[in-house]
């Protein structure tokens, strides 16, 4: 992704996340449902589930919480049974659109992403259509003002892919999914504390909008993050900040 934005584009994001909290809970406790069900409930022996229980902690979800989720989903106690499903699609400019949803309703699920993107500008595609302009990885990003040498010598000792120092002086530290973890202990034990720390769609090229474009695209992202089914967008496109 251009360097130029990217800090801006990755907290503009986190922002909006963090206004809407109140749908958190549900998305993690499917995450966690869905982590369990296909992994187990041994946290050591289940990376994804870690993560989930990782990002319920964070959103300070009580510890009981957790484990009645982890306890339905392996059968300790009766519960819904979620599916994961991954749309694909574009957006205002060609822009490349990833929503990965999980659901125990699909034919709700499809009619309602079918809908946002035609109602506000985009298209739903096929399997395969946009997945391609992106790659499954660990992503860590550093404020600017980062030691970009010493970060980079941590990062890479403890096993990351490549460093990327953006122009506006931020750095992301990519990772290989499975390692995520690993490299963000080793960081974070270093003195390095990330902004941002996800395992992510990351998109290999990216796409400006600006002006109207931006706040159609915008729209667009929005409705879809609010579907109750919806646990993620990924997108290519670098939006112009509205005033």
């Amino acid at each position: 992704m251009a360097g130029h934005s990217k800090w801006a584009n990755i907290q503009h994001r986190k922002g909006r996340q963090d206004e809407k909290r109140g749908k958190i809970w549900t998305r993690v406790i499917r995450e966690i449902m869905v982590a369990a069900r296909q992994g187990g409930g041994d946290v050591s022996a289940n990376p994804r589930l870690r993560l989930a229980i990782d990002k319920a902690k964070a959103a300070n979800m009580p510890a009981d919480t957790i484990k009645r989720n982890v306890d339905k989903a392996t059968g300790n106690l009766e519960g819904v049974s979620y599916e994961e499903i991954r749309y694909e699609g574009y957006g205002i400019g060609g822009a490349a659109i990833i929503v990965d949803c999980m659901t125990d309703n699909r034919v709700r699920t499809v009619a309602e992403v079918r809908h946002a993107f035609s109602k506000y500008g985009g298209n739903l595609g096929t399997e395969g259509s946009v997945a391609f302009q992106f790659k499954h990885v660990g992503q860590l990003l550093f404020a600017p003002g980062t030691n970009e040498d010493k970060l980079m010598e941590a990062a890479l000792e403890a096993g990351a892919e490549d460093v990327i120092t953006g122009e506006d002086g931020s750095i992301e530290v990519l990772t290989a999914p499975g390692d995520f973890e690993t490299v963000k202990e080793a960081l974070v034990a270093a003195g390095f504390a990330p902004e941002v720390a996800e395992v992510t769609m990351r998109a290999e090229n990216t796409i400006e909008l600006t002006g109207e474009d931006a706040q159609r695209m915008q729209k667009l992202l929005d409705v879809l993050e609010d579907l109750d089914d919806t646990q993620a967008v990924y997108h290519n496109a670098e939006i112009e900040e509205q005033a």
